[in-house]
This record gives C-alpha cells, sequence and structure tokens, in this order.
C-alpha cells in the first residue's frame, strides 16, 4: 500500500491567529510537525490557505501546496491537497498542524489499521488513567469513543459515555476503561472522496464532531490504541506547556 500523510494548516485560527508559524523549542510549528510525520511516511505535505505558511514550509526543504480558505474541515482540505498533488496513493494521512509531538509509535498504529483490507477510515484512542482524574474524563473538549469487540467505533460523543448506572463518578475510571479520541485520521483514496461530498447530520450537528457525519451515513472507522503523551496547541497558553514539555525531553 501507498500512504499519503497531509498536514492541514491554515493561518486564520480564533484561539490563535498565525499559530503554524508560532516558534517553539527554535523552530516553527509546523516545521517540527512535518519532521515527526516525514520520519514515518515518506510522501509527506502541508496542505495550507496562506503564502506565508507555504514559503516557512518551503524554506525548511518541505513540501506545500496551497488551498481554499472555505474549507469546514481539515478533511475537506486534504481531499483538495490530493487532488492538486497528482500524487497516486493508496491512503491518505491526516494529521493536524498543531501537534508538534506526535509520535512515530501513533501514526505507525494508524498505519496498521489497514492491515485489515476491510479499513475505511482509522482514528486513534488512548484510554483515560486513573491519574487523569474525573475533570478530565468530564471535559467537553475531550471527545470520547466507545469501541466494539472488533475495534471499530460504535460513536463519538463530548459527554462521558458510557454511563456507569450505581457507580459514583468519583470511581469510575478506576471501574471501566474510557476512551479519549485522538484526532489523527486515515482514509482510503476513494473513502475520503465520498466522505467529502456527505451534507452535515443531525449527530455532527449536535455534538460539533465531523466523523459523527461519517458514522451516521453508514462509513466504518476503525480504532488503533495508543499510549503515548502528547500536547496540541490550540492557544498561546498551550504554547507555553508546549516549551515546558519540550524542554523536559531534553533533559
Amino acid at each position: 500500500m501507498k500512504f499519503l500523510a497531509i498536514i492541514p494548516a491554515r493561518y486564520g485560527s480564533s484561539r490563535f491567529p498565525g499559530k503554524p508559524l508560532a516558534m517553539l523549542g527554535g523552530k516553527h510549528i509546523i516545521q517540527r510537525v512535518y519532521e515527526r510525520v516525514q520520519n514515518v511516511f515518506e510522501q509527506t505535505l502541508v496542505a495550507t490557505d496562506d503564502e506565508r505558511i507555504l514559503q516557512a514550509v518551503e524554506g525548511f526543504g518541505g513540501k506545500a501546496i496551497m488551498t481554499s480558505s472555505n474549507h469546514r474541515s481539515g478533511t475537506d482540505r486534504c481531499w483538495e491537497a490530493y487532488v492538486k498533488s497528482g500524487i497516486e496513493t493508496d491512503i491518505i494521512i491526516n494529521v493536524q498542524g498543531d501537534e508538534p509531538f506526535i509520535s512515530s509509535d501513533q501514526l505507525r498504529t494508524i498505519q496498521a489499521c489497514f492491515n485489515d483490507t476491510s479499513t475505511q477510515i482509522a482514528t486513534l484512542v488512548k484510554p483515560f488513567t486513573p491519574n487523569d482524574g474525573i475533570e478530565a474524563l468530564r471535559n467537553p473538549n475531550s471527545p470520547k469513543v466507545v469501541v466494539d469487540s472488533n475495534q471499530m467505533a460504535i460513536y463519538f460523543s463530548r459527554s462521558v459515555i458510557p454511563f456507569l448506572r450505581d457507580i459514583q463518578p468519583e470511581q469510575w475510571l478506576e471501574k471501566h476503561t474510557f476512551f479519549k479520541h485522538i484526532g489523527l485520521y486515515a482514509y482510503r483514496t476513494d473513502v475520503l472522496r465520498e466522505i467529502t461530498l456527505l451534507p452535515q447530520g443531525n449527530l455532527e450537528k449536535a455534538e460539533s464532531l465531523e466523523q459523527l457525519r461519517w458514522l451516521e451515513n453508514g462509513f466504518k472507522i476503525k480504532v488503533g490504541t495508543t499510549n503515548a503523551e502528547t500536547i496540541g496547541i490550540d492557544t498561546p497558553e498551550d504554547l507555553r506547556l508546549a516549551e515546558q514539555f519540550l524542554s523536559k525531553q531534553k533533559q
């Protein structure tokens, strides 16, 4: 199988404008993401809507392609970038441009999901641990996933799922393994084309999670499990935490 990794990176983030070009340990965030992805996937490119990001990527020797500024999601941006690239591939890996600590283990885990020839879409989860605490589990900005016995996603929610009846919430993490969604996706090329044509469904509108559109339309999502800890960057405060995390890694 041929794999192509695409890193969507737009300039206009409401919480952190210009985030891909912010500096982390002497490098742009987008460069740190690119270098980690390129360690696993030889074919890697950035899909952006801004010339400044394009120039920065080309400046460190990376490959980038301009895409529309009107896309609803990184998924749509990935499809445009793939079409424009002219690259032939079987699987497209969608790596968020604000994950400078994404690990080779995570990338190889999602890649391995396609050893199953029936896999249409793949994503990752990380088990919550008792040390994470109940507030982390309840955090609506950290979607949860219920997975079946074949490692297929049943549902994604900002609510805690499943609800443990007759057990105090403070004990939930000790009594059950809950899964946190890691926003890394991979799709067979023909499936990516199909899902970009789908209209929003009621579940996606309710939870504001695009993967629910795919489930609602009958697509199956294979789930890989990782225990690797990463720090995504959504705000300037996250960047400060990332600097601390990077410093500890170097020690």
